[in-house]
């Protein structure tokens, strides 16, 4: 049975993954809109999330580094709010070039929250039940896409997508008040070490290998799931039958996330991983040749069981190796490696779609960078500082 400080903690710091989540899925969803007001190509829309990648591999870096120096309360309220100030500044960007600026900024926020909230569970927990909350902490993403698959659902075509984005900052608040609540772990050492010093204690084949889960997972994740409406729509549903499509894909994240935090324990973290990657890989094969809405339905639940799920595992994965000194900055890096991945996916998805490459030929693309993250993470231990 766990503890009422336990039950809080995770309250309280799911709320980092259910506003990136929230975030990222409402940009999926107002892509189509701002494409068709700047009568974007489709390169120029897959850019709108790649900006924000960027940013976020950035603050995942920046912030990381800060949560060693300046504690992980403090951090994870800063890039709170930077993130926030950033969507209200979005929402009267006046034009695409402001908007990528803006979304750059916004990045930097997002960036920031998940690798100090996976290391603040990390220094507060241990064994089993820290990698079981930092699974359950990631399944907070499911539920942050559905808010913004219902906001979006409702509240599309009577808000615009800048009324959306104003909607988003009136929770942050409530956010930040639970966070005031918050209890830091104690300083481990004076004066933390240097980013240089951190990756040079660090830097091994498993780091390496590390890097490269979080490459494939980030790049098939941001590349499938930013562009999921889009391709929707393109097989002859409307938008909002797109959203509807979206809600039930969405929910099956959830048993991913509650199985994946089952297994810790019974088997070896890399393992779930390694099954939930290959699960992913052929789920992404089968909704790419998914022809009508019942095939469509079926495979992308499968593809969001899985793919969420894998996701989830590394996050419990990655701050277990290094020690506390090391662990906000090293997993930083690591989330930082990885936005490299969602650079590149949604991108790469819209120019190919430019290019006029078909659904099924993208999504085989995705199945075999999946297959690499599952290869690399058969050579990684499950600690490497063990």
């Amino acid at each position: 049975m766990w503890s009422s400080f336990t039950r809080k903690t995770l309250l309280i710091i799911g709320t980092a993954w259910l506003f990136d989540a929230l975030d990222v899925a409402l940009l999926s969803f107002i892509m189509p809109m701002v494409k068709a007001q700047w009568h974007l190509e489709a390169t120029q829309t897959g850019l709108l999330s790649s900006v924000t990648a960027i940013g976020m591999a950035f603050g995942a870096i920046l912030f990381g580094k800060a949560a060693d120096q300046f504690g992980r309360k403090n951090v994870l309220t800063a890039s709170l709010v930077l993130f926030s100030l950033g969507n209200l500044a979005l929402a009267f960007s006046p034009n695409y070039h402001w908007f990528l600026v803006i979304r750059f900024i916004v990045g930097l926020g997002l960036g920031g929250e998940l690798p100090v909230a996976a290391t603040y569970l990390a220094d507060h927990f241990k064994g089993t039940l820290q990698s079981r909350l930092l699974i359950l902490a990631d399944s907070f993403w499911a539920v942050g896409w559905l808010i913004a698959s219902v906001l979006a659902f409702f509240f599309a075509n009577n808000l615009g997508w800048r009324g959306l984005l104003i909607l988003t900052a009136i929770p942050v608040l409530f956010a930040l008040i639970l966070r005031s609540k918050l209890t830091d772990a104690p300083k481990i050492t004076t004066k933390s070490p240097t980013l240089k010093t951190s990756l040079i204690a660090n830097f091994n084949y498993q780091t390496i290998l590390l890097w490269l889960t979080w490459l494939m997972v980030m790049f098939s994740y941001y590349g499938m799931f930013m562009w999921l409406p889009t391709i929707l729509a393109s097989r002859g549903n409307t938008l909002v039958t797109g959203f509807g499509y979206t809600v039930l894909i969405t929910i099956a994240q959830l048993p991913g996330y509650f199985v994946a935090a089952w297994l810790m324990g019974k088997i070896q973290v890399r393992w779930v991983f390694i099954i939930y990657m290959l699960g992913t890989a052929l789920s992404a094969f089968a909704f790419g040749q998914a022809d009508g809405i019942p095939a469509t339905i079926v495979f992308g639940s499968l593809l969001s069981f899985f793919n969420l799920g894998a996701y989830g595992t590394i996050i419990a994965l990655t701050p277990v190796q290094y020690l506390p000194e090391y662990r906000g900055t090293m997993t930083g890096i690591a989330q930082g490696i990885g936005r490299l991945g969602a650079v590149i996916g949604p991108l790469l998805v819209g120019w190919l779609l430019d290019y006029h490459v078909s659904v099924n030929h993208i999504f085989t693309i995705f199945m075999m960078s999946l297959f690499i993250g599952a290869l690399a993470a058969v050579f990684l231990p499950d600690r490497l500082n063990a």
